[in-house]
């Protein structure tokens, strides 16, 4: 899982500053938040974890800022198969998602074998891959469910 550490923080402000983006107080707590989120919030939890913090944070504020961000390219936006939206840090390396189904949780990782699989499938059918996204959707080995 990503554990978000003090540059992560700066860095959603410093990438707003770099585009030259009015940092407001709230906006401010809103990239807090979202640099401090272990998790992938959507922008309800978000609003929920700002108006802790700000109680005149508006939620449609953050969805105003949530939206700003994402077309700014200093967060990413990620539709998890649950009908909701899920943000987080654009990543400075890259990796890929397996979420668990019965609980929700995305967990980070990356895997060497999977880039050269993926890179290799690509040339194989006449491109160079340049881009990609995976999430895997799994359930736990030990799920009785698991079988049904």
């Amino acid at each position: 899982m990503n554990t978000p550490d003090k540059s992560d923080k700066t860095s959603i402000e410093a990438r707003c500053a770099a585009k030259g983006m009015r940092m407001t107080e709230q906006r401010r707590i809103i990239a807090r938040v979202l640099a401090d989120s272990a998790d992938h919030p959507d922008v309800e939890e978000l609003y929920r974890r700002c108006a802790e913090i700000d109680s005149h944070i508006s939620i449609s504020t953050v969805y105003r800022t949530v939206r700003l961000f994402e077309d700014a390219g200093i967060i990413e936006r990620h539709d998890f198969r649950e009908g909701r939206a899920r943000y987080e840090t654009s990543p400075d390396a890259h990796h890929d998602h397996l979420i668990n189904l019965r609980t929700g949780e995305v967990i980070e990782f990356q895997s060497e074998e999977i880039e050269r699989l993926q890179a290799e499938v690509a040339r194989k059918l006449g491109f160079r891959l340049v881009d990609h996204r995976l999430e895997l959707y799994a359930v736990p080995l030990t799920d009785d469910k698991a079988g049904h």
